[in-house]
């Protein structure tokens, strides 16, 4: 049987205070990481698409979010955290994990555990996030997802019309994002890493949205999917539109750049 393809993250090594004696109480103490995760699916080398891939971001933010979650007394514990917070993704099929203590001996005292998908409890983070479309006067502090409202130019007859939609939605992604100067997110990679950073960024549609053929190429419709793909906290419009009707997430209005 061949062995599925994995990814690592090795020897991360990061400062937090753990343990059960007194002794380890209000310190902090040297801790080692290492991940190895076997993938649900195998790579292609034909597809260089890094949303196929798991994000070795995830692997690291993993071990923060554990880390943050609480204080542990116990590495296995935290291991655990730590292997339910990776198996949460999809393409995640099993992890081995390995946490060690630097500073309690002559050595490295730690754990290894493994764990596969579907045989533990896991829980899909939601993360603090909101979706704007349009072009809004100014960003909401956090983590912000802007779509743009509408194609630059107007669409030509004949052809694939959805895919010429969401690329001339890409156009104006780029257009809007350097008048608000942030960063455009093309990847579901990016978005995540964007989210977790607390950062705006404008979405360009087409590379994420191609593939959803039953979603409409119109910015409501792509952001509410969207919205139930990152679980964002709500959505908001700048335009004088009516909103549409959402029974997964908030939607309001914001005031634009032209109000």
């Amino acid at each position: 049987m061949n062995q599925p393809d994995r990814i690592h993250l090795r020897d991360h090594v990061v400062e937090a205070e753990i343990g059960a004696f007194q002794s380890e109480r209000g310190r902090t103490q040297r801790l080692r990481f290492s991940l190895a995760v076997d993938l649900r699916d195998p790579v292609d080398a034909g597809d260089d698409h890094v949303d196929r891939i798991l994000s070795y971001d995830v692997l690291v933010q993993a071990v923060e979010t554990a880390l943050a979650d609480q204080r542990y007394n116990l590495v296995e514990t935290l291991a655990e955290r730590i292997a339910a917070e990776v198996l949460a993704d999809p393409r995640a099929a099993r992890i081995t994990v390995t946490v060690e203590k630097l500073d309690r001996g002559p050595g490295a005292l730690g754990i290894t555990i493994s764990r596969e998908a579907g045989r533990m409890a896991v829980t899909r983070q939601r993360l603090p996030m909101r979706i704007v479309v349009g072009q809004p006067a100014s960003l909401p502090a956090g983590a912000v997802v802007v779509l743009p409202d509408a194609p630059v130019l107007p669409l030509p007859r004949g052809g694939d019309a959805r895919r010429i939609a969401l690329l001339s939605l890409d156009q104006a992604a780029w257009i809007l994002a350097d008048r608000l100067r942030v960063e455009v997110a093309e990847t579901r990679t990016e978005l995540d890493a964007a989210i977790r950073d607390g950062r705006a960024v404008v979405w360009a549609p087409a590379r994420l949205a191609i593939e959803a053929s039953a979603i409409p190429a119109e910015a409501p419709a792509l952001a509410l999917w969207l919205a139930s793909r990152t679980l964002a906290d709500r959505v908001d419009f700048t335009g004088a539109s009516p909103l549409p009707a959402s029974v997964d997430v908030p939607v309001g209005r914001i005031p634009g750049a032209d109000a």
